[in-house]
This record gives C-alpha cells, structure tokens and sequence, in this order.
C-alpha cells in the first residue's frame, strides 16, 4: 500500500497562507533541528530522512511558480506541471480519465471529468490541518563512555564533545549567497560546531548505566527547553577483577609451600597493593576477604575483595628442589583421587 505524502506546509509547521519570509524562518528552525550531523547511530537515519523531506518542502514553497502549482494540484503538482507541457506539446488532445475535458486537471466543482471522484483527494489535500508546535522539547542525545575500573571507584570527570547548531557565518543565516543556495550550510542556514563540555559521573556506575545531564540535548522549537544528554555507561571486561555487584573477585597464585605452611603474600587492589597472611593449610580455590576492598555500593559502603587461591608448580626446579620432591613422594599420603574415583563408581 503506497505511503501517502506528507503535505509541506505540515513539513515546516506552517498554515497554507504562510509568507515567503514566514517559510524561510521556518525551515532554518527545523533545519536546525533535524540536520543530520546533530545525531548519531539509528536516530541519525531518522533525521537524514526527515532533513530530505524538510529539503523537498522549503524547495517548492519557496519557488513562487512551483508553489502555486503546489497549492492547485498538492502532491500532484508534478504530474499536473508535466501533463499541461505535454497538452500544450499536443494541442490538447487525446487526454481523458480525470483530466477536464478542457485540458485542465479537474478541481472540485469545476464540473469537469472525474471532479467527483477526485472531490475527496483534493479536500483531504487542501484542507486546513497545520500542526500546533509551541513549545517543543529539543532532541534527546544519547552517546557511549567507556570506564575502568579504577574510574567506577573513584568516579570520572569526563570530556564529551558535542556538535552545537550555529548561525552560518557565510550566508548569516539567510540560507542564500547572492540568489544561491549557501555552500556551506546547504541553504539551511545553520551549520554545527564542536563543542566539549565535562560531566562527573559518580561511583559506583554499573554497566549500562544511563547518566542523564539535564539541558545539554538539541534546542527546542518556538521556545522549547533542550533535551537531554545521556551517557550509556560501558564497562569492559577487566584482565585482572572479576566484577560482581560491588564485589571484586581476583585469582591470587601461592606456591604449595606457601599453601601448605601458610606465607604473607602481596594482593592487588583497585588501589595500591595489600599484604594479605594465607592460612597454613590453604586449599586451592580457597577464598581470603578483604572488606570494603571492592566498589562503592548503592547503598552506601564498600563491596568486598574476595582472593581465590591457585596453587601454581615452578617451571623448573634445580637439583635440590627435586631432591625434595622426591623424598616427599616417599612418604604415605592418602590417596587425592579416592574421591573422585568414588564418585565415578557410583554413576
């Protein structure tokens, strides 16, 4: 089913008798609004379409011929333009269906061919249906920020570069150089300038936070307040903590001696590194807390650091160390596989 087009007065938030000066306002206030380069990711598409239609409207509205064929025929103002060349061409004849039998593309009550089956098309057309727009919000603006660790302890004062809609310097706004179309701003009369602005985002973020920072979107229309920005908080994968809520999980490496006879051993923190005891006897996979060594928490406080054991074997060992080895494999131990091997049996 084929769309129907919008009509461009609609497109630029005007009623029919808009004057030119009236429809120029008009589209570099939506211009602004809509250019494309103020927007990012899936909005972005939306906006080059809506920019392309706002185009396609100020073209026609503010060319006097075109307009008027506009306001005669609405969308079929090209087709209308195209058959009076092609009637002129042919000396008027051999057109028929809804054209008049004139010539002409039958309005409704002229009395002419297929005025009443197009009387309907032409009121819906015509008809007076102009939007209220006074005081319309600006767009929202959505954009990413990458955190550390590190930074979600401690909280980051972060640079976000935006792009901000200025009048244009070369055509000051008009949207035309010397009859033409400004270059530079497309005949918008806007262009857009970079600018940073820094936002403190506090502890203790997770990721996919949004961080709302009120008054810093897109203007708004006919004195609307701005929109919003929002920073979507991403937190990659840390080589080294494990996050967990406002735990942290880290995987701490002991030799079996210090397993076994109990050592102080040096533990990484967000912060500076810790000196932590591991308990004579120490399991692996065995766990050692360290409070309030993890992330704020959202209700206040510290999460935890939580140590797992790995007992690791030396890449190599000297003559000695071997000698132990195998004086220690002489001694009775129980078996460590009996359960496992239990296990296997009962299955």
């Amino acid at each position: 089913m084929a769309t129907t087009p919008r009509d461009y007065y609609q497109v630029l938030d005007l009623p029919r008798t808009a004057s030119p000066d009236d429809i120029k306002k008009a589209y570099r206030r939506l211009a602004r609004q809509y250019h494309p380069d103020l927007h990012a990711g899936v909005k972005k598409a939306e906006m080059e379409k809506k920019f392309k239609e706002l185009n396609e409207a100020q073209e026609v509205l503010t060319d006097p011929e075109k307009r008027k064929k506009y306001d005669q025929y609405g969308a079929d103002w090209e087709q209308a333009q195209a058959f009076e060349k092609a009637r002129q061409q042919t000396g008027g004849q051999g057109f028929g269906g809804p054209w008049g039998s004139d010539g002409g593309y039958s309005r409704p009550g002229s009395g002419g061919a297929g005025s009443e089956q197009f009387s309907d098309f032409f009121e819906n057309i015509f008809g007076n249906r102009s939007r209220g727009g006074a005081g319309m919000p600006g767009e929202d603006i959505e954009t990413d920020v990458q955190l550390g660790l590190r930074e979600v302890l401690t909280g980051v004062t972060r640079r976000v570069n935006l792009r901000e809609p200025r009048t244009c310097s070369t055509c000051q706004g008009s949207g035309t150089v010397r009859s033409r179309s400004c270059i530079t701003c497309q005949g918008a009369g806007m262009t857009t300038e970079s600018k940073t602005i820094e936002v403190r985002i506090p502890a203790g973020v997770q990721d996919g936070t949004r961080v709302r920072v009120a008054g810093k979107g897109q203007p708004g229309t006919h004195g609307g307040k701005r929109g919003d920005l929002y920073l979507h908080v991403v937190i990659p994968s840390d080589p080294v903590f494990r996050r967990q809520g406002s735990d942290l999980h880290v995987s701490l490496p002991v030799y079996p001696w210090e397993a076994m006879l109990g050592a102080e051993v040096t533990a990484p923190t967000l912060a500076e590194p810790v000196k932590v005891k591991v308990p004579p006897g120490s399991k692996a996979d065995g766990k050692l807390r360290l409070k309030g060594k993890g992330l704020p928490s959202a209700t206040g406080g510290h999460g935890d650091l939580f140590l797992t054991l790995q007992i690791v074997m030396l890449a190599s060992v000297s003559e000695d160390e071997r000698m132990l080895y195998e004086r220690l494999s002489t001694q009775r131990h129980p078996d460590p596989r009996m359960e496992l091997l239990q296990s296997a049996q009962r299955r």
